[in-house]
């Protein structure tokens, strides 16, 4: 084994432990996808600039306007609001626990439980004591941190104190929570108030999902992993959400029910306390209605942690100030050059086909208005090559057909090269193992998603660390070439369309008809994106999402832009959808759950997504 450090594990077994390395870590929560409360938080990072800096970006109470319903508003308008004592975060918290209680169903139900099923657990009382505790601070402190007061879900594979944690997975059955994830401990000292757990596809391992209903038509697929977090905010069932994201489990959840949200870089948020898939690919970030209040959950939440996630060390530190407004001026994107890449391929039609000419009439529709907008507000809008994976000389990584030798023989992926000793490192199968051992009811489950833990832990072990070095370099050598193709044509990011294609119903069709071939490449890359509303479908009213994404650390870029463009068409983001009729609690109760059947293709998983490639 290589060397490492032994911390506890949060696991009710206390006999387990877990492992990792001081150079990786970077999910350290629990060593496999087991515990979610492994390390304890770190000292909150403070937002950008002090409350009084950040207020003078947000409205002042005269220009907020009125909404029909209190859980309409936006968390930047709350903020001001709660400051006013025009209401109190307890009145907040309580119209989203009352909605919570009309529309979202039974709880701890992994399948179609007859409402939203947006949170698997909640923790009512909790909640409640929050709120009350957020009021009296805010009556009695000037300079109360900006989120204090707001109502949060949290994804089920973050570490929430006292509750379990899932991971979309009743094979997780009592995985308690003994402390905080970092991002969670952070959102507290702002003083947000936690509502509970919002429901994550089985492992999170899908991007499409069928547990919660679509926010718009909960006959439709919701997106995944972080499906309840996606639904939970357009929903109107907590003010924001956070979700994590190892290959498309922010981005397409957003997409699909029309949120604004932000994948950030890798590093740029602890993962600390959330359970891993492949770190050095997880990341975790917030899910709003807008993107200035996802900025504003962003600045709330990043910074170093460098014990469990040695990977903030790789951010700027101070990072640059996030923005929070939108500038002024007819053309606020002068200067900016936004590229749309013609190589970055769809399902439909897959290599050879430029992007666009496979949306279909109401995306492609959305796609034009949606670049003459941006050009309208000064912004260079062009269609360049990108960088097209399939080619083998631009890509020795990710979508590669090239192995590297192992010395019995065998052969493995550059990404395996890659992750494999990642999860070796944070014993990730050791983990899950010592879980099963733990509580055997869960081990059939657990061995059937695993496999074979000891064999896994091995193979996983017994690559060198130069053929390690090898895939690092090669991942490097992508990202390179990728910012290269960006600087040739003169671009500042780029402009996708993250689904291209109505989507498809929960259950008994294509959950997801066009979507980006190669949705994980953000995450290979460490770049980030932002993704919001830029209109809905003529025919079910769904929204179509469009996407920025750029070089590591762009995030003020990217934010800014989206901020830019919703300032000036707020109507796609503030649209709300009408609250469904669901059957009655009796009927719903003879729903039983059902097992989310994933195709490779569909995967968060990226070495189990490789494979379908190949």
């Amino acid at each position: 084994m290589r060397n490492g450090t032994t911390i506890p594990s949060t696991v009710d077994d206390t006999r387990s432990g877990v492992s990792r390395r001081t150079l990786l870590g970077g999910s350290a929560a629990a060593a496999g996808a087991t515990v979610a409360g492994l390390a304890a938080a770190q000292p909150a990072a403070a937002a950008p600039g002090s409350t009084s800096d950040l207020l003078k970006h947000l409205p002042p109470v005269g220009q907020i306007p009125r909404r029909s319903r209190l859980v309409d508003y936006e968390v930047s308008e709350l903020i001001v609001l709660l400051r006013a004592r025009k209401v109190t975060s307890v009145e907040l918290t309580e119209a989203y626990l009352d909605r919570i209680a009309r529309l979202n169903g039974p709880f701890e139900v992994y399948g179609d439980n007859g409402g939203y099923n947006a949170f698997v657990r909640i923790d009512r009382d909790g909640a409640l004591a929050q709120a009350a505790a957020a009021d009296r601070r805010l009556r009695t402190d000037r300079k109360a941190p900006p989120l204090c007061g707001i109502p949060f879900g949290i994804k089920d594979s973050i570490a929430i104190k006292g509750l379990e944690a899932k991971n979309g997975t009743h094979a997780y059955d009592g995985n308690l929570s003994h402390r905080d994830a970092t991002l969670v401990a952070r959102l507290r000292d702002q003083g947000a108030v936690i509502i509970g757990h919002t429901i994550a596809s089985a492992f999170s391992g899908t991007i499409a999902g069928t547990f919660a209903g679509n926010a718009w038509k909960p006959r439709f697929i919701p997106g995944g992993s972080s499906q309840g977090s996606g639904v939970a905010t357009a929903a109107r069932l907590a003010a924001a959400t956070i979700g994590e994201e190892t290959g498309g489990s922010i981005i397409m959840p957003s997409a699909a029910n029309g949120a604004s949200a932000i994948k950030p870089s890798l590093g740029l948020v602890s993962t600390g306390g959330v359970m891993p898939l492949s770190p050095g690919y997880d990341v975790v970030g917030p899910i709003a209605r807008s993107i200035r209040d996802a900025s504003l959950v962003l600045a709330a939440i990043l910074g170093p942690d460098p014990a469990p996630d040695p990977l903030t060390l790789s951010a700027p530190h101070p990072f640059p100030a996030l923005p929070l407004a939108a500038r002024n001026g007819r053309r606020p994107l002068t200067g900016t050059t936004i590229g749309i890449p013609q190589t970055d391929w769809m399902t439909r039609g897959g290599t050879g086909v430029a992007p666009a000419e496979t949306y279909d009439g109401d995306y492609r529709a959305a796609f034009e208005r949606f670049k003459a907008e941006l050009v309208a507000l000064g912004a260079t809008v062009k269609e360049f090559p990108g960088l097209d994976v399939t080619v083998p000389e631009n890509d020795p990584y990710f979508r590669t057909n090239e192995r590297l030798p192992l010395p019995d023989g065998s052969v493995v992926s550059p990404a395996t090269a890659v992750l494999s000793p990642n999860r070796y490192e944070i014993r990730y199968w050791q983990a899950v193992q010592a879980f099963a051992e733990s509580h055997p009811a869960n081990a059939e489950a657990l061995t059937r998603q695993f496999g074979d833990f000891a064999r896994a832990t091995a193979a996983a072990g017994a690559i060198p660390t130069a053929v390690r070095d090898e895939g690092e370099r090669r991942r490097r050598t992508l990202q390179a070439n990728y910012q290269r193709a960006l600087d040739e044509a003169g671009v500042d990011f780029m402009l996708v369309l993250p689904i291209g294609a109505q989507i498809g119903p929960r259950f008994g069709g294509t959950q997801l008809r066009n979507y980006r071939s190669f949705y994980q490449l953000p995450n290979a890359l460490t770049w980030p994106m932002v993704t919001f509303p830029i209109g809905y479908d003529s025919t079910e009213g769904l929204p179509i999402n469009a996407a920025f994404w750029g070089p590591r650390f762009s995030e003020p870029a990217l934010i800014q832009a989206a901020l830019d463009y919703q300032d000036r068409h707020p109507q796609h983001h503030r649209a709300a959808p009408p609250d469904p009729v669901f059957p009655p609690p009796q009927q719903a109760g003879r729903l039983a759950p059902v097992e989310e059947t994933v195709p490779p293709e569909l995967s968060n998983d990226p070495l189990v997504a490789e494979g379908a490639w190949s």
